[in-house]
């Protein structure tokens, strides 16, 4: 898999904090394709003895339609931008512009082109070249890549290690699914949902943990809603998206469910529908259709917090203390039925986080789970 970019490396067209573990020592080594799409190369793989995930940048972001496994746009990986000759003045604006136009005019941006460029230098002689610029453009175009350094600062996201041209390089997160266990593939199709949830009940952490995990879910949904680089959304909230590491810290683990606001708008902007369901981006987030117009409306309907506590009820009701749970059932069903729509958005919602993570909060601080 890696042999073209190894190529590529060796005539000095991309670079990278790992191109030489991967193709002169070859420490970093691939294990086992852990993707069934097509548009996506991942693997697990070992990189000096560390297990690791390593991702190659073969797919194109969501942005271009509403699904994110339509066929990939194969300029992508053509390491064709910035041109020679384009000085590092010229590359900042590239970068600034590039990430306006996918973020939104956050002031907080000069700060990130400094951390992306920082990056691209690998060999830290404060320059970068044009194979260092070529392949830090290449990895942001890619959706998790961008979101992956938009939302670094809370560590709810897989730590990224390296990257090489457009191949990169995250921790493993060691439970890839709210639950411990789940349900085989191929099992799936046959068995009620009754089983599933028996499945995933038996194999599910404690309650005390299934709290603090729950806790980290909410704070990422703090973090994106109007977090440093603007505002997310959760476009496939499924309990397979969401994980933890072994101390009970959430991770996201799936970041090619999450969009910007910009992309979503840029989605439903002139949009043609007949019904709301035309106008959905992913699988669930929805705006919805002006059917005297034939247009989607710009506001996406249902919030990042509603959808999470919907995700939270089977995950934290079930083995709750009982003298929590007739109060933790309450407001779970309060936050469920919360609007996307700007007018209730933001003291509202707070109020409905806050009130959560405290209820779980006070429940757990004092024993040996917190």
């Amino acid at each position: 898999i890696p042999l073209p970019r190894c190529d590529q490396y060796k005539k000095g067209i991309i670079s990278g904090s790992t191109c030489r573990d991967l193709c002169d020592e070859h420490t970093l080594v691939f294990q086992h394709c852990l993707s069934s799409s097509p548009t996506q190369q991942v693997y697990s793989g070992l990189w000096k003895e560390k297990e690791v995930i390593i991702k190659c940048g073969i797919e194109e972001a969501l942005k271009v339609d509403s699904n994110p496994d339509s066929a990939p746009r194969r300029d992508l990986v053509l390491f064709d931008k910035p041109t020679r000759g384009t000085s590092m003045d010229e590359f900042r604006e590239m970068l600034l512009n590039f990430l306006k136009s996918n973020l939104g005019d956050q002031t907080s941006l000069a700060a990130l082109v400094n951390q992306i460029i920082t990056m691209a230098d690998v060999n830290r002689d404060g320059k970068v070249s044009l194979a260092e610029a070529k392949s830090i453009w290449a990895l942001l175009q890619l959706n998790e890549f961008l979101l992956m350094l938009s939302l670094h600062e809370k560590e709810h996201t897989s730590k990224l290690l390296g990257h090489c041209g457009d191949l990169y390089i995250t921790e493993k997160i060691p439970h890839n699914s709210l639950y411990g266990m789940d349900v085989p593939r191929f099992l799936q199709p046959l068995l009620p949902s009754a089983i599933h949830r028996l499945v995933h009940q038996w194999f599910a952490p404690a309650w005390p943990r299934r709290a603090k995990i729950a806790i980290g879910l909410l704070e990422f949904v703090e973090e994106i809603f109007h977090g440093t680089y603007g505002n997310f959304y959760i476009c496939e909230t499924s309990f397979k998206n969401v994980g933890y590491n072994d101390k009970y810290d959430f991770k996201m683990v799936n970041l090619r469910k999450v969009a910007t606001e910009m992309t979503i708008r840029g989605f439903l902007k002139g949009r043609h529908c007949e019904q709301n369901v035309d106008c959905t981006y992913g699988k669930d987030c929805m705006a919805t259709c002006d059917k005297l117009m034939k247009q989607c409306k710009n506001e996406v309907v249902q919030p990042n917090l509603a959808k999470v506590c919907g995700l939270l009820q089977d995950y934290l009701l079930y083995g709750a203390p009982s003298d929590l749970r007739e109060e933790l059932q309450k407001q779970l069903r309060t936050c469920m039925t919360l609007s996307g729509l700007a007018s209730q958005m933001e003291v509202h919602h707070s109020l409905v986080l806050n009130n959560l993570k405290t209820l779980l909060w006070k429940k757990i601080s004092n024993t040996k789970y917190s």
